[in-house]
């Protein structure tokens, strides 16, 4: 009767021809494996992504250090709420966060005479990361804020919403008369991207509005698309929108416009 097999095979480990592309980008590439398995290091790395990325979406968003940072920048906010009113229930029902709070919608008719017809409605919510609106949206809009001012555009105050869906927008800039609604809020994270933050914006946003006529610059983030070039990006994109009064899939912007100057 044959014997078993005792000898181990040590296994050589060959250079991964993909290695020299891990410079370029953040993808899981070239990770090796040990034997069948993941290394790990490979494996204990992508845990920790997860973790990171669950964290970010049941994270409580400090919306009132948001807040206090625009003071400093100069720009005049606004709390609002919308029907949903924790975390838990925002995840469950995203129909409530499409919606304002019978309160909000008081005070935003209360105030709208004293605002009277202005350019752009902008709102700042947690969305599906609270992480990435306190680390992106102020440095976006304090570069925002100015280059929009040099070109005459009258804002609303920037209204900070927890709790909120990109479809809100519609309902705030319509219920003010905006010319424009543009939304920020924490996208849902990714495997190594757990602060990234959304740029939805619509041209004459009403209740009727759908997803084809907004516009998006997502991904905005050190690691992506820094704050600053996102600025610029959605400066060039609104103002491009007031002059055709069109957004969404019928604004095609060349793409050379949209590089860094």
């Amino acid at each position: 009767m044959a014997r078993p097999e005792t000898v181990k095979h040590l296994a050589i480990q060959a250079p991964d021809p993909w290695r020299a592309l891990t410079k370029f980008t953040a993808a899981r590439i070239a990770l090796g494996r040990a034997g069948g398995s993941w290394r790990t290091e490979t494996l204990l790395d992508f845990r920790l992504a997860h973790a990171r990325a669950r964290d970010a979406v049941r994270k409580n968003f400090q919306w009132d250090a948001v807040e206090a940072e625009l003071g400093r920048a100069g720009i005049a906010t606004g709390h609002l709420a919308t029907d949903a009113t924790d975390r838990q229930t925002f995840l469950q029902r995203p129909d409530l966060g499409r919606r304002l709070s019978a309160d909000s919608r008081q005070w935003l008719e209360s105030n709208r005479p004293a605002w009277g017809r202005r350019d752009l409605a902008i709102l700042v919510s947690d969305g599906l990361s609270a992480l990435a609106a306190e680390r992106q949206a102020v440095p976006v809009l304090a570069r925002l804020w100015r280059i929009l001012g040099e070109a005459g555009w009258r804002c609303f105050p920037v209204f900070i919403v927890p709790f909120a869906r990109v479809k809100l927008q519609d309902e705030v800039g319509g219920m003010l008369a905006a010319r424009h609604a543009l939304m920020l809020l924490g996208e849902r994270p990714g495997l190594g991207s757990p602060d990234s933050l959304g740029a939805y914006f619509t041209y004459h946003p009403r209740a009727e509005r759908s997803d084809a006529d907004r516009n998006c610059v997502s991904n905005i983030r050190e690691e992506g698309l820094p704050p600053a070039e996102a600025a610029e990006r959605l400066a060039r994109l609104l103002l491009e929108s007031e002059q055709r009064k069109i957004s969404g899939v019928a604004l095609k912007v060349d793409r050379r416009q949209m590089l860094p100057p």
